[in-house]
């Protein structure tokens, strides 16, 4: 029998109002972190936040809408054309465009066994 999971992102567990949809553990991984990252338009509050303290770098990859990402003070335009990876201790926050943005964030410390976060386990239903 072949090992893989298949599941629609409308089928899996989300957290913060819907903005966070648990991937990798709806999926079942635990070599690396997932999450699909959902703002409606125009959002602003995305909390800025750093992984110095766990080290881990992140990709994102913008699969529908618009909007940038601020690292730093520099800002990168998102599209799903771009693909946007930050290191640990860069300060990032992502803002949505009119569209609103969905994208997919990647992540893991380089060297290191990943280290599941509990706020991405799945609640008890």
């Amino acid at each position: 029998m072949a090992d893989y999971t298949a599941k629609r992102i409308d089928e899996m567990q989300a957290a913060f109002g819907g903005g966070m949809v648990k991937v990798r553990a709806e999926l079942g991984v635990s070599s690396f972190g997932v999450q699909m990252i959902q703002l409606p338009p125009n959002y602003g509050d995305y909390p800025e936040h750093d992984h110095l303290a766990d080290g881990q770098e992140e990709i994102y990859f913008p699969l529908g809408g618009s909007g940038q990402i601020d690292v730093e003070g520099e800002r990168v335009e998102l599209s799903p054309e771009m693909l946007v990876r930050v290191g640990p201790g860069a300060k990032r926050k992502i803002f949505s465009g009119p569209d609103g943005l969905r994208l997919l964030a990647v992540g893991g410390a380089p060297g290191q066994a990943y280290k599941i976060a509990q706020f991405s386990e799945l609640a008890a239903s």
